[in-house]
């Protein structure tokens, strides 16, 4: 369907939208230039959000704010943001009656005259999707980059052209009522993750299995060989693996030779990259490169993903570098709100690293993340919602004596990352990796992250 046909079809209707977010304020704007009738709902009081709900009362929307938003809906069309269940009592009962649900994701899939990439994953999917999109810039393609990376792409589906590309971040949130898949995805890995909002986990693995499983036999996977969970999948159409452990035992795929990223099919095998021209560090890294070479096959030169391995210094929040101050470097890891992540955080790096961990609890384990920080951490400082189940994860340990690694409690984040100062020495590395969610005490991780930098870069 094209913008104008759909524009169109929604003139005139009574539409609710759910969730006032990054993505559907500019959908509440599309949607009110298409003729539509809003009712844009969030559950921030008015007084919260006083700038925002009067600007989209200026445009047309009415607004339905507060403990009561999701009361009467009455839309023939509704729209909820990612993190609103689909099964919430009022939706259920509103789709029961005849309303039609959908998201801002969704009819941007429904709309994109372009060619999609998509990609998904527990561990790694912002890096890898800057990284297809990277390399198909350093290929001299048209790309446009957004999804749960954070801009909302349907405010420029207009300007897409066929040629184009669409590369997509999505999240298990995203997914989880998708009926749409792209022609080529990555999922990067499946770990326990979100299951404060997913029923278990068998619901967010299968939320994550919608990013291909509507593709027909033209269609491409890329996924993980070394995951117990997605070494599983099969797409429809070609199934690609990639693994840093060994070579997958599959007709194609990518993997790691001799020091170098190697692709291979049925008759042949291609050094793409030498790890060592790789810039940003960490064996997880390689394996995001591994993901987009295979979702890139046939799309791009060899020479275009060198390209960007010598060039590309990483994506903030992910292992950046901050400063340098007394013998001491600072990391910034945010983003790592997983055990998993943190692993692979700590992968980057010898022994003496002192590590934030804790915040909001999504209820997983950190049982898996206790002996790579035997391995690899001198020192935790906990801070957060959390603080606790971590150190009960530790201790609780069997391996665990109070020498094998010194636990710091602060209960404020600025107490915390004052007190690595206090207690690193000359060749240590402080990093922020938390393995918690933000939300107990920011606003999101990019917020929890700049704060870890204006507090270090503010140090004397």
């Amino acid at each position: 369907m094209t913008v104008s046909e759909y524009k169109n079809a929604v003139k005139g209707k009574r539409i609710d939208v759910i969730g006032l977010g990054v993505s559907n304020i500019p959908l509440v704007d599309f949607l009110l230039s298409a003729g539509a009738i809003v009712t844009a709902r969030d559950k921030k009081p008015y007084d919260d959000a006083k700038e925002k709900y009067e600007a989209l009362e200026k445009k047309g929307a009415r607004v339905i704010c507060g403990d009561e938003y999701l009361s009467s809906l009455e839309g023939e069309i509704i729209f909820r943001s990612p993190g609103i269940r689909h099964t919430e009592e009022h939706i259920a009962k509103a789709v029961e009656g005849g309303a039609y649900l959908t998201s801002e994701m969704e009819l941007f899939f429904e709309l994109c005259p372009c060619n999609m990439i998509a990609i998904t994953g527990s561990d790694g999917k912002t890096t890898t999707t800057t990284l297809v999109s990277e390399i198909l810039k350093a290929d001299g393609k048209r790309v446009f980059l957004g999804g749960n990376i954070g801009t909302p792409l349907l405010p420029r589906v207009e300007e897409m052209k066929k040629d184009d590309y669409a590369v997509i971040e999505l999240s298990s949130f995203q997914l989880q009522t998708m009926t749409r898949s792209p022609k080529r995805c990555v999922v990067t890995n499946i770990s326990p993750n979100h299951l404060n909002w997913h029923t278990d986990m068998d619901e967010y693995t299968n939320a994550k299995k919608n990013i291909f499983i509507h593709q027909d036999n033209t269609g491409l996977l890329v996924t993980n060989a070394a995951c117990p969970i997605t070494a599983n999948m099969a797409g429809n159409g070609k199934t690609v693996y990639f693994s840093s452990e060994e070579k997958p035992p599959s007709p194609c795929g990518v993997y790691i030779k001799d020091g170098y990223i190697v692709r291979y099919d049925e008759s042949s095998e291609s050094r793409i990259v030498r790890l060592c021209e790789i810039m940003i560090p960490g064996r997880h890294n390689a394996e995001n490169y591994m993901a987009a070479i295979g979702v890139l096959s046939g799309l791009v030169s060899d020479e275009s993903i060198r390209t960007v391995a010598r060039t590309f210094g990483g994506v903030a929040h992910r292992c950046e570098f901050i400063r340098q101050l007394d013998g001491v470097k600072y990391y910034n890891s945010s983003i790592d709100s997983s055990p998993t992540r943190t692993i692979a955080a700590l992968s980057c790096f010898d022994k003496g690293v002192i590590v934030i961990l804790g915040g909001y609890d999504k209820n997983i384990p950190y049982e898996p993340l206790v002996k790579p920080l035997f391995d690899k951490a001198e020192a935790v400082v906990l801070t957060g919602a959390n603080a606790e189940k971590i150190y009960s994860a530790i201790v609780s340990h069997p391996e665990y004596t109070p020498d094998k690694i010194k636990i710091y409690s602060e209960s404020a984040f600025t107490s915390a990352v004052e007190k690595c100062r206090s207690i690193a020495k000359d060749g240590d590395i402080v990093l922020l990796s938390p393995a918690a969610a933000s939300f107990d005490a920011f606003d999101n991780f990019e917020h929890r992250g700049n704060t870890f930098k204006k507090i270090v870069n503010d140090f004397k």
